[in-house]
């Protein structure tokens, strides 16, 4: 079982409510797989708003993933919203039973802040076994598992990624490690989140 505790202690000192927003958590895991739903939530959320920090002692979720310590404080500095969160000792077993590898990683963490027009965001990924991960991760850097039938892939893995919506509107959401399961179809499906991070400088209309 995941067990979350929120605590109350900004992570900046407090300010004024502004417009920015932002909120980040340790991870989530939200999969089907034999027709089986397996969802955590957001890990140790928090947000610009309160709950201010946020920690999770992790836990499995049956046969699919283990996720360890988890951490996140978010907050503001003015019209600054900043969020991060961080987490340890992850581990997907879930691709081992279609003939895939597993997935371990030892440390991650995910930041984001707000500008006056924008958001900024950061990502740091240490120790990865189970995949090939470069010494320096480009931004959306995909790797591709194969093993699924008719040469689909097993699984995706998306590190340091950043989503942002279309026309841009100064928002932007960034994930330390994205993994998808059975991207063109299969006995499994759904998306593993390590390290999410959001911001919005225009968040509160």
């Amino acid at each position: 079982m995941l067990a979350v505790t929120t605590l109350s202690v900004p992570l900046l000192a407090a300010a004024a409510p502004g417009t920015s927003t932002g909120w980040a958590s340790s991870g989530s895991l939200d999969v089907t797989i034999d027709n089986e739903h397996v969802v955590t939530g957001e890990l140790a959320k928090c947000t610009a708003d309160g709950p201010y920090r946020a920690q999770t002692q992790g836990g499995a979720t049956g046969d699919v993933a283990a996720f360890g310590l988890g951490e996140s404080g978010c907050g503001r500095s003015g019209d600054v919203a900043v969020a991060q969160a961080s987490g340890h000792r992850f581990e997907a077993t879930v691709l081992k039973r279609y003939g895939g590898p597993v997935i371990t990683v030892r440390t991650y963490s995910a930041k984001c802040a707000t500008s006056e027009n924008g958001s900024g965001g950061e990502v740091s990924i240490g120790a990865v076994q189970g995949i090939a991960v470069p010494a320096e991760i480009p931004p959306n850097h995909r790797i591709v598992i194969p093993g699924g039938a008719a040469g689909t892939a097993l699984a995706t893995v998306v590190l340091n990624e950043t989503v942002t919506r279309q026309p841009p509107d100064g928002s932007l959401v960034t994930h330390a490690v994205h993994i998808r399961l059975f991207p063109q179809g299969g006995p499994a499906s759904g998306d593993i989140y390590l390290g999410t991070a959001a911001c919005d400088p225009f968040g509160k209309k």
